[in-house]
């Protein structure tokens, strides 16, 4: 696996290191030593998968507070996503930043989300599916989130999203 920077501090676009031959191909998609020397001690807690029917979908941002808080893994296996990042955590160098990545089917590129960090993405396709490792349990009264539209993260999103649920849409704008 290559541990590729992005603007966003300790956030990582991991492209997977194929081995093909006439078959196909062979890539390691965890590998808890190699993430280690990224700088993550990385103990999967949990791993979910999330499939959303119609293009335009967003879910997010989320994140959650204390102990509770995250890291994940994020792989698009069906279709493709428009993945979002945003540095929530205030002593970092890119507070307030966001990065966008186009994760698909074809590229089976994965984001490394670190903690404190809030996470969405956007359908780009009809029937997508996204594969998430998480580093934590999820616990309903530490979630929280930030409004996906909010101006004082300006995400360009792409596409226009047409099916948001009703908390995602409720998320307060974000305040210091």
């Amino acid at each position: 696996m290559k541990f590729i920077d992005t603007k966003i501090k300790d956030c990582y676009r991991i492209e997977l290191e194929r081995r093909g031959d006439d078959r196909g191909f062979f890539a390691r998609l965890f590998c808890k030593d190699e993430f280690r020397c990224a700088g993550y001690n990385f103990d999967v807690a949990q791993a979910n998968d999330s499939f959303s029917a119609e293009k335009g979908t967003l879910r997010g941002m989320h994140f959650q507070l204390g102990d509770s808080s995250e890291t994940k893994v994020i792989r698009c296996l069906k279709g493709s996503i428009f993945d979002v990042v945003i540095d929530l955590r205030p002593h970092s160098k890119s507070f307030m930043s966001w990065a966008g990545f186009k994760l698909d089917e074809s590229n089976r590129s994965m984001v490394l989300v670190p903690k404190g960090c809030a996470h969405g993405f956007l359908t780009l396709e009809p029937n997508t599916e996204v594969f998430y490792l998480v580093d934590a349990n999820y616990e309903p009264e530490m979630e929280r989130g930030v409004r996906w539209n909010d101006p004082r993260f300006s995400v360009e999103w792409p596409i226009e999203p047409v099916v948001i649920s009703e908390k995602d849409q409720q998320w307060e704008l974000f305040r210091d």
